[in-house]
């Protein structure tokens, strides 16, 4: 075991490999499962898949974050995550909110959530001290700008140093409002303000973006897997997610968030039974 995330009532580690968390959008506007799961029951199913297939956490979000996204009243999220939060938790599945928003967190929290996954990076202070106050696990995520705007001219002088050095400030913020350190893991937002360059930098460091904190990879199915590719379908990306997360696993990932959990787990089986090989080839000689 490498690392120990502590969450609200319960940990996940990675004794048993590289944790997967299972995407779950509860939106009708998302990137590419938009609309899929807008029914609670279908989602609730989805996320029971996602379970089946091997995923630690799911996580589940009410608004679309994607490039150009408009934001969702809170009240709306709040009608779209608290239902299937509620059915999941209560079957002890570990379950990830992911949200912006304050008041949608502690609502879920109080639904049964044990993450608070915020793409806004814990920039709102109220975020911050409900999650030092709930005791929640916590992702803070880069992102340079805001969601409508994000993609229009993202410029970095050194992406892997910025954005390491952000997400190290707002994890000493977090710690200084009380949230421990074993509670948070930083996510360096791949396509979140990232130009095609800026993503393959840092999923090729992404080991060194933590500076010894574990790292959540959000990778899945994302434009700059097309543009490599030439797979223009969000949806047909699933393989080439799968081989970019054994890839962010050798660069250092310590978890990663993917639509496909079933495809990812089979890549990252075959590649601890490659480097087990290795290993006992090593004892041999």
């Amino acid at each position: 075991m490498t690392f120990r995330w502590e969450l609200r009532t319960r940990a996940v580690d990675d004794t048993g490999g590289t944790p997967v968390m299972g995407i779950l959008n509860v939106t009708p506007d998302s990137f590419s499962d938009g609309g899929h799961y807008l029914d609670p029951r279908s989602a609730i199913d989805r996320g029971r898949r996602l379970v089946a297939d091997g995923a630690a956490i799911v996580d589940v979000g009410g608004e679309s974050t994607r490039p150009g996204a408009d934001p969702v009243d809170e009240d709306e999220e709040r009608r779209r995550v608290l239902p299937v939060v509620e059915v999941l938790a209560a079957e002890g599945v570990v379950v990830s909110i992911d949200t912006m928003k304050p008041g949608v967190a502690a609502a879920a929290i109080d639904a049964g959530a044990e993450i608070v996954n915020d793409v806004g990076g814990l920039s709102d202070p109220d975020m911050v001290a409900l999650c030092a106050e709930r005791g929640a696990g916590v992702v803070i995520m880069h992102m340079q700008g805001e969601p409508r705007t994000m993609q229009d001219h993202p410029v970095y002088d050194d992406v892997v140093r910025e954005v390491a050095d952000h997400l190290a400030r707002q994890a000493a913020v977090a710690e200084a409002a009380g949230i421990a350190s074993s509670r948070i893991v930083v996510d360096p937002g791949i396509g979140f303000g990232k130009t095609l360059d800026h993503n393959l930098a840092l999923l090729a460091n992404a080991g060194a973006v933590g500076r010894g904190r574990p790292v959540l990879v959000g990778h899945s199915r994302k434009r700059f897997l097309g543009t490599i590719t030439g797979v223009d379908e969000a949806a047909d990306r699933d393989e080439a997610t799968a081989v970019v997360s054994v890839l962010a696993v050798e660069a250092g990932a310590g978890l990663l968030r993917v639509h496909d959990v079933a495809r990812t787990k089979l890549a990252l089986r075959l590649r601890a039974a490659i480097v087990a090989a290795g290993d006992d080839g090593e004892s041999e000689r």
